[in-house]
């Protein structure tokens, strides 16, 4: 199945570069592309792309607060929004984050990482950089809200050691390994880590163990 995807970019050299690139897959196709936020919600909402690769600060209105209508809590049919950004932008990227984006890449990343970040936000997991998921999420979380207690946590000892290896940015397998669990025992794990804390996915979840001062 071709995975659909919307480019949302106000410097123009960039977007066509990422649909560019996008176009050449077999299974992706970009099926539009805008350089502002608003153009990017009302596209969406009309094209409903399986992702959006949503840039942070443009003109109109920027990607934050287009990911936030696009993804964020309360909306009835949410888009999976693939923000990328720059390490300058690490503030705004957290932002973007808590405003319902599925994941997050740098702009200089290699093109099979974009490609691989939008098949895997197309399939329903997260995606987080892991070289600067530490650093951007744990710079900016304490500064959202002042982080509660982690002793009231509903999650046992084991979920909290999986909490805090996905914080890391390990994937189910790696965790794993990690552990000497079975991938699907790790699965099942991360899925009542979600259930329990009313969590979307596993970026919110990363943010909530910062927050709550489990990682940092």
């Amino acid at each position: 199945m071709t995975v659909r995807v919307l480019v949302c970019d106000d410097q123009v050299l960039i977007r066509t570069g990422f649909v560019t690139i996008i176009d050449a897959q077999t299974d992706l196709e970009v099926v539009g592309e805008c350089g502002d936020g608003r153009a990017a919600v009302e596209l969406a909402t009309r094209l409903r792309p399986d992702v959006v690769v949503m840039d942070v600060r443009m003109p109109v209105l920027d990607g934050i607060e287009a990911t936030r209508l696009l993804a964020g809590s309360g909306v009835p049919d949410p888009v999976k929004v693939l923000v990328v950004t720059t390490f300058d932008l690490d503030a705004y990227v957290y932002e973007a984050l808590r405003a319902g984006a599925s994941g997050f890449l740098l702009k200089d990343a290699p093109p099979a990482r974009l490609l691989d970040g939008i098949r895997t936000v197309a399939a329903g997991d997260a995606l987080l950089a892991p070289e600067v998921t530490r650093r951007l999420v744990g710079r900016y979380a304490s500064r959202v809200a002042p982080p509660p207690a982690a002793d009231g946590s509903p999650l046992t000892p084991r979920e909290l050691d999986v909490l805090r290896l996905v914080a890391d940015g390990l994937s189910n397998a790696e965790i794993a390994r990690a552990l000497v669990l079975s991938p699907e025992t790790v699965k099942t794990y991360v899925s009542r880590i979600l259930t329990k804390l009313d969590l979307r996915d596993r970026v919110q979840a990363v943010v909530w163990a910062y927050r709550t001062g489990l990682v940092g």
